[in-house]
């Protein structure tokens, strides 16, 4: 199996299965395993080897039960980038609108914030679920985000584990195995993606991004689950907060009908893909309609509160913010653009999110975002309100995160591409 890949060669779908087969059993070492991720990640993987690579780490575990509900079950996915809390309002809207929505997320990797790292800022909220209690919830609530357990895809918690320490996480194809195989374990009916693109983005050009979009929507239509993509902007950050119980307060403010417009538009925007491909709606326009409907009536607003209830936490309880400062600008001209990853370091070294595994997060540090591309700013405009130390060297470096030149330049788009372009 090295030799092949080394090499150059193609893998027949039964290698695959026993290759998987072979490492979940013991019989494949982890340095066996390193050395092919590591033949992938130079000489990739051809479209039929990545859905078989996908079905074999299905294969190594177990699948949600479907019940006896006759609801469609739908989720989304995002590649991760900057302040992107899209989930946590999503998910619960989508519930409201007559689709269970059986959210398996992950925690904060590098820059990127994680989904269950920012729910566990409110108090008491679990992430930790069983089975049993996922089926529940999907039957009670009509959502649930928590993470993955030991029973799904364990094959590949353990290959993501290995290329995570030996550089082999950014392959296409793995990453289109790992994130798919948990999403088919599901059993979902649609599935949207949302490939992010730009500083803030783990694809940096739009070639990667469409490289990526591609193959997550070849992948998951090969397993008969309707998906579709949009490749959408992470230049800046999306919304104004970036951090974890900041974006928690964001996501309830986008529920309330008070978010951040941009946050606002890619949540109707992954939403009405799903609720069209799960036949909910008739169109866009009517799925569009339908979940804003759901913002203004306050019954999104409400399902999160249950969601978290049910999860064991409480959305009504304070979530402390830590000490609050301004980062000005020095200087005076128009916002060009910001280095998201360095905001995501920033904000990962005040301490919300993790260097080492065992490391705790400080749920109440972070920071708004007081400018957008295009902007003028004069010298002492307020770019950042911090929440941490403002002694700490990461604030002192946020300035340089944000590229203010002469001229003024206009924003780009939010939504770069779609499935119709990217699939």
């Amino acid at each position: 199996m090295i030799a092949i890949k080394r090499d150059g060669g193609e893998h027949s779908a039964g290698q695959i299965e026993e290759w998987i087969e072979g490492y979940t059993a013991g019989r494949v070492g982890d340095e066996q395993m390193a050395a092919w991720a590591m033949a992938v990640y130079l000489n990739g993987m051809t479209a039929v080897e990545t859905a078989a690579l996908t079905g074999a780490m299905v294969a190594s575990g177990t699948r949600l039960s479907r019940g006896k509900g006759k609801r469609s079950r739908v989720d989304k996915h995002s590649t991760g980038g900057i302040g992107d809390k899209v989930s946590i309002v999503l998910a619960p809207l989508l519930a409201c609108c007559g689709v269970d929505v059986p959210m398996i997320s992950g925690r904060s990797l590098g820059p990127s914030g994680g989904t269950l790292d920012k729910l566990e800022s409110i108090p008491g909220f679990r992430t930790d679920l069983e089975l049993a209690e996922i089926d529940r919830l999907i039957a009670d609530v009509g959502c649930v985000i928590t993470g993955t357990t030991a029973d799904i895809a364990p094959a590949d918690r353990r290959l993501y584990a290995l290329r995570d320490v030996t550089s082999t996480v950014a392959s296409v194809p793995l990453i289109t195995g790992s994130i798919l195989s948990k999403k088919v374990a599901e059993d979902l009916d649609a599935l949207v993606f949302d490939v992010k693109v730009g500083s803030g983005a783990f694809m940096k050009t739009f070639d990667q991004a469409r490289e990526l979009a591609d193959s997550l929507v070849c992948a998951g239509r090969a397993y008969g689950v309707e998906t579709s993509a949009l490749i959408t902007d992470m230049s800046q950050p999306l919304g104004r907060a970036v951090g974890n119980a900041l974006e928690i307060d964001e996501a309830v403010a986008a529920l309330e009908g008070e978010g951040p417009e941009d946050l606002v538009e890619v949540t109707l925007a992954l939403g009405a893909k799903l609720l069209t491909a799960a036949g909910v709606a008739a169109d866009d326009a009517a799925a569009r309609d339908e979940l804003a409907d759901r913002i203004a009536d306050g019954a999104g607003r409400e399902r999160l509160a249950r969601m978290v209830a049910a999860q064991g936490g409480d959305l009504a309880e304070p979530r402390p913010l830590s000490e609050r400062s301004t980062i000005t600008a020095s200087r005076s001209g128009y916002v060009a653009g910001f280095d998201g990853e360095a905001i995501g370091f920033a904000v990962l070294e005040l301490g919300a999110g993790r260097k080492r595994q065992r490391d705790a997060i400080d749920p109440g540090v972070g920071l708004e975002t007081q400018v957008r591309i295009g902007d003028r700013v004069e010298v002492g405009h307020p770019l950042f309100t911090l929440y941490g130390d403002p002694q700490h060297l990461a604030s002192g470096r946020l300035e340089s995160t944000i590229v203010i030149e002469a001229d003024r330049v206009d924003p780009p788009p939010l939504i770069r591409g779609r499935d119709d372009d990217a699939a």
